[in-house]
């Protein structure tokens, strides 16, 4: 029913608890261990499970090309019909996988033509006792196909790469490809393909626990003002993305607006904080 993309590189330390994350799914689910040119074990360790578990886990080597270009060859390599990306350094929740693909059988079977499939998550991070989790239930409706007009997030809100199962198909039409080493892809991600959504359900589950915390993550300040020409870059992306866009619904526009805003905010803060001539 569903591929998991676990994009790795260097990956070694803790790339097994992701994957061991999403094994209890068996043999309903496809993991494409996608290694991006790592230099420690993690293409031995990839190709343990692949040998462990071979009717579940495919690895595909690839020379270094960044997160992006990993998140487009899980795309080209998958063959479930819906789509999600965990990153090496993250985790599932059992309960709601289960959940989730218990839901995923139920529409396949019923052909209900689900295009995204939206799930909470938890920020773990270091050091903090109290996890943050992030819900949706005030912004859509739960339990039930809803369509775009129905969604009604509110200025601080919105969906996230750890949020998001996509149909595998919306993807491919979306003809979304990732810039090469580039950080800050997951925002194009959950951007580019929303268009080609009509049918979204919403499922009050956390799925995904997110961690944050590591000190050479691409989210820390001093890190994301020494990247700020990839941050440009994917906001010019978008904003060309959101150009080309033909909109069907208001809300979806309005939306994309909304986050295309905070997206250009960010670059702007970042680049006031770097404090340089730009």
């Amino acid at each position: 029913y569903i591929s998991f993309a676990i994009p790795c590189y260097n990956s070694q330390d803790y790339m097994a608890h992701a994957i061991e994350s999403i094994l209890p799914g068996g043999e309903d689910i496809e993991i494409i261990i996608v290694n991006d040119g790592s230099k420690d074990r993690t293409s031995e360790i990839a190709h343990e499970y692949m040998e462990k578990y071979p009717t579940i886990i495919k690895v595909v080597d690839k020379e270094n090309g960044g997160h992006g270009e990993a998140v487009n060859t899980g795309i080209k390599n998958a063959t479930g019909l819906y789509f999600k990306v965990v990153d090496s350094d993250d985790c599932l929740g059992k309960n709601a996988l289960k959940q989730v693909l218990d839901l995923l059988e139920k529409m396949v079977e019923e052909d209900a033509g689900l295009d995204m499939l939206i799930t909470d998550f938890l920020y773990d991070k270091v050091g903090q006792k109290h996890k943050k989790v992030m819900r949706y239930k005030r912004s859509m409706p739960v339990g039930k196909m809803f369509t775009w007009d129905d969604v009604k997030f509110g200025k601080s809100q919105y969906l996230l790469m750890h949020s998001v199962i996509y149909r595998t198909k919306v993807l491919r039409e979306s003809g979304m490809v990732l810039p090469k080493h580039t950080f800050y892809v997951d925002n194009i991600y959950v951007f580019q393909p929303l268009p080609y959504v009509k049918n979204i359900y919403y499922l009050d589950v956390v799925l995904y626990k997110y961690f944050i915390g590591r000190d050479d993550q691409s989210v820390q300040q001093d890190i994301m003002i020494k990247r700020i020409d990839q941050q440009i870059r994917v906001n010019k992306l978008m904003a060309d993305a959101f150009h080309n866009c033909q909109f069907d619904s208001k809300h979806l526009k309005k939306y994309m607006l909304s986050y295309l805003d905070i997206i250009t905010t960010v670059s702007s803060i970042m680049l006031v904080r770097a404090g340089t001539q730009e």
